[in-house]
């Protein structure tokens, strides 16, 4: 909270560059959109004016970016959101995301697209079980699903992004809007079985899957003006098998967030000033 208020009073006098964002950072309207990447559930303290079961945290990169640039700010990030949820209501007490832009709306950021199908909590989930069963031996992950994880990412997550990036255009006509891909939870070839139980022959299977969500992100941003914030450099190396205080998300196994395979606080201050950079602003 230290960094976060002294971050807040270096923004009086930070000056915002162009791009569509005034030089007066008082006068930018900035809202946050997305799922758990963004509110960054599992990392504490919890924002308690946020509805508790979005989880969304006050550490979480949309809170970081507001504090280092001091716009007007309004964070509508909510765990376990998909792309249907900017239009239609996620739960009871969730609106529709897109409920909080409009045209006075200045810039938009967002990760979305990974609940989508279940993409990550099914790779995860169903790669995890097909490790186990085999003590981490071979590939049985890949085996059983082939190329299924891949093809729904294509198939159903890309159009979905689309329509929701084009959706939040219209409803927020004078909005930048950055769309970010997600860091990496697996590294490129070698796993730890012991975190993240899956076999060492499907750790780059698990890794290639990912970098399909990421590679579907980046060329749905493309496809409706959006701008896309790439992690796969900056985030390599910071995967979930590595040591604490290293790692920008925890492991299935011996973490410590109570929300598993999800960024910490590390790692979204680190994918907050990967946004800064690419927008140019903060």
């Amino acid at each position: 909270m230290t960094v976060v208020a002294g971050l807040a009073s270096a923004a009086a006098v930070a000056v915002v560059p162009a791009g569509g964002l005034s030089a007066d950072a008082a006068t930018v309207r900035y809202v946050a959109l997305g799922d758990s990447y963004s509110a960054a559930s599992g990392v504490l303290p919890l924002d308690l004016s946020a509805p508790l079961n979005c989880a969304r945290s006050v550490r979480n990169y949309p809170h970081v970016i507001a504090a280092a640039t001091g716009y007007a700010f309004k964070d509508v990030t909510c765990g376990a959101a998909q792309t249907k949820d900017f239009a239609g209501a996620q739960y009871g007490n969730v609106p529709p995301q897109l409920d909080a832009v409009d045209a006075t709306t200045n810039l938009i950021t967002m990760t979305i697209g990974g609940n989508d199908s279940g993409v990550f909590i099914n790779t995860i989930a169903k790669c995890g079980a097909a490790g186990i069963s085999t003590l981490g031996k071979g590939n049985p992950c890949q085996t059983k699903y082939g190329t299924s994880f891949v093809d729904t990412i294509n198939n159903v997550t890309y159009p979905s992004l689309v329509n929701a990036l084009q959706a939040t255009h219209a409803k927020a006509p004078n909005a930048r809007v950055a769309i970010m891909g997600y860091p990496w939870i697996m590294p490129a070839t070698v796993g730890c079985y012991s975190k993240m139980p899956v076999a060492a022959g499907d750790v780059a299977y698990v890794r290639g899957i990912q970098a399909a969500l990421n590679d579907a992100i980046r060329r749905a941003a493309a496809a409706t003006g959006s701008t896309y914030v790439n992690l796969n450099a900056v985030s390599n190396g910071h995967d979930a098998c590595k040591a604490s205080g290293v790692r920008w998300v925890e492991p299935a196994l011996f973490g410590n967030n109570p929300v598993i395979v999800h960024p910490n606080a590390l790692g979204e201050s680190k994918m907050a000033a990967q946004m800064m950079s690419v927008l140019g602003i903060g």
